[in-house]
């Protein structure tokens, strides 16, 4: 038996390998110099203030260090690359250039790279101007986080334009029908993954509720598909895949338990899909207005040291 239908905002655009690829060696890459750093440096980290300057690494890693200064330009200019996603929006060329869903990812990345990157730079002394800056870069790359993942949950096809609630719920009746088709699992046993709040629960919910029960049901969802493969396997199969974490070598089993996550998956996105909006133009109001403060603050902080030599 095979799925003939594609899961809610599933998308397979050209060079999806490549950009995977790419994006698995650029967290390599910054978790190696991150870390790298960090263990370096850590006995100064942890140093008073007081103490810091008597150091033999202070020269290197203080602010306006050897290695200090680069990583404080590093982390300048991948700032400046998170504003090249909404320009993007904007510049027709630019628009043209890849996916979006892509360059979102990129976005999310250099949203959370930079304030790490910052933070060695200012050897973790957060007072005054930066501080208030580091802060807000902070909440810059929390938000970015918590904006991909509410972008995900609004239902789009593969031209990126507005999937309709009438097409989902069709997609869903597919998925269903192909569950009922199956006979590994009862009606009993794959309702685990349906267990949601009814629609006027939802409907009542605070925002920031209904956001905190959609990453509830995301989070818990890998565990129940776990479950529903150890139902079907001996206590081998459970061992070789980790408690059923992992793939099994059975393609039915494989086939059965993807559509049942597929349909989980959609069900839930259509349940929250008016509150995923709600709080992604509220998610709007708040991420924009921090990422100008700081980018403001960054160029201040960039000036001040360039013309006083502050660091």
């Amino acid at each position: 038996m095979q799925a003939t239908v594609r899961p809610f905002f599933a998308s397979a655009p050209n060079g999806r390998g490549t950009h995977q690829f790419r994006m698995a060696a650029f967290i390599l890459l910054a978790t190696t110099l991150l870390v790298s750093v960090a263990a370096y440096g850590l006995d100064y980290y942890t140093l008073d203030k007081i103490d810091r300057p008597h150091s033999p690494k202070h020269k290197l890693l203080k602010p306006g260090g050897r290695i200090g200064l680069p990583l404080g330009i590093v982390g300048f200019f991948l700032f400046l690359g998170l504003f090249l996603y909404p320009l993007r929006k904007r510049w027709a060329w630019l628009g043209k250039q890849g996916s979006s869903r892509h360059w979102l990812d990129v976005h999310v990345l250099l949203g959370s790279a930079a304030p790490l990157v910052i933070a060695l730079h200012s050897s973790f002394k957060f007072n005054g101007l930066v501080g208030v800056a580091f802060w807000i870069m902070m909440a810059v790359g929390l938000s970015g986080i918590v904006g991909r993942y509410l972008y995900t949950q609004i239902p789009r096809n593969l031209t990126a334009a507005e999937l309709s609630l009438h097409e989902a719920r069709e997609m869903q009746e597919q998925l269903a029908k192909a569950l009922e088709a199956q006979r590994l699992f009862s009606k009993a046993e794959l309702s685990m993954l349906f267990r949601f709040p009814t629609p006027e629960q939802v409907q009542h919910m605070p925002l920031f509720l209904a956001l905190g029960c959609m990453v509830g049901i995301d989070s818990v969802r890998p565990f129940h598909v776990a479950a529903l493969r150890r139902r079907a396997m001996d206590a081998r199969g459970t061992l070789t895949t980790l408690g059923g974490f992992l793939p099994a070598g059975n393609a039915e089993l494989e086939n059965v338990v993807e559509i049942a996550r597929r349909k989980a998956s959609l069900a839930k996105r259509i349940l929250f899909l008016s509150r995923a909006q709600q709080v992604f133009q509220l998610w709007h109001v708040v991420h924009r207005p921090f990422s100008y403060s700081f980018a403001v603050l960054a160029t201040v902080h960039v000036i001040v040291v360039m013309l006083f030599g502050l660091l």
